[in-house]
């Protein structure tokens, strides 16, 4: 298991569940982490711990050049992210879409692009995880918007992949499936969403936060020195059928 021996790594969306247990497992493992995210309560809660807070907007290139200027990183995991809506391509709300492809891909972008040239700078290489979706693998009823972001973001790791890898620096994805909080049980607690999703997955029960981090922390370990490239589910095997 590897121990980040100090690197610094950023994780963006801390201050929600799959990045607040990620930023949790990172600094068990000796990694500095510099968390940022919207809830500044949780992200004040987690500087208790030891990590950094760092406050920017996904939205706006400003913000994210500004925050990450002279940041000397190791690592990112661009965990931030934005649910939208339920809806079919006919009934979609266009502002919601744009909204989704801003944070989700736009914004993971944007982080890779100034993040990418504090790594090249310091010449040590580095690692990037971009956390995806099952949504990007596979058609899912009502995610046009979310899917779509989240599948602009699987290209955005190969090709980061290709255009970093002489830098030392490998670029991952993870997809997972749903983690049942309270903020998604609003529709996959649903009984006629719920058992029927469930039914097609071969692990019949929904992630957790750590069964997420887990493998994130492996694929920015040394663990994982010959891999890039790879959008790696996480989904109790739901797209293999």
């Amino acid at each position: 298991m590897t121990n980040f021996g100090g690197r610094t790594i950023l994780v963006t969306g801390a201050s929600g569940g799959i990045g607040g247990a990620t930023v949790r497992k990172l600094v068990a493992r000796g990694a500095d982490v510099i968390a940022a995210g919207r809830d500044i309560t949780k992200l004040n809660e987690l500087k208790k711990s030891g990590v950094r807070a760092l406050a920017f907007d996904l939205t706006s290139e400003e913000s994210v050049a500004g925050a990450l200027d002279g940041l000397d990183l190791w690592g990112v995991v661009n965990c931030g992210g934005y649910g939208g809506e339920i809806a079919t391509p006919q009934e979609t709300d266009i502002a919601v879409f744009d909204r989704v492809i801003a944070v989700n891909a736009r914004g993971a972008l944007l982080v890779t692009k100034y993040a990418a040239r504090s790594m090249i700078r310091l010449g040590r290489g580095g690692a990037i995880v971009n956390v995806s979706s099952q949504a990007s693998l596979v058609a899912l009823t009502g995610h046009i918007s979310y899917g779509s972001s989240k599948a602009a973001l699987d290209n955005i790791t190969r090709v980061s992949a290709l255009e970093l890898g002489a830098h030392g620096i490998r670029v991952n994805s993870v997809n997972p499936t749903v983690v049942m909080t309270p903020m998604s049980a609003w529709y996959w607690g649903r009984p006629d969403i719920e058992g029927p999703f469930l039914d097609q997955m071969p692990l019949h029960r929904w992630a957790t936060e750590d069964d997420i981090a887990g493998p994130i922390a492996f694929l920015l370990s040394d663990e994982a020195a010959m891999i890039t490239g790879v959008s790696l589910p996480i989904d109790g095997g739901y797209t293999a059928r």
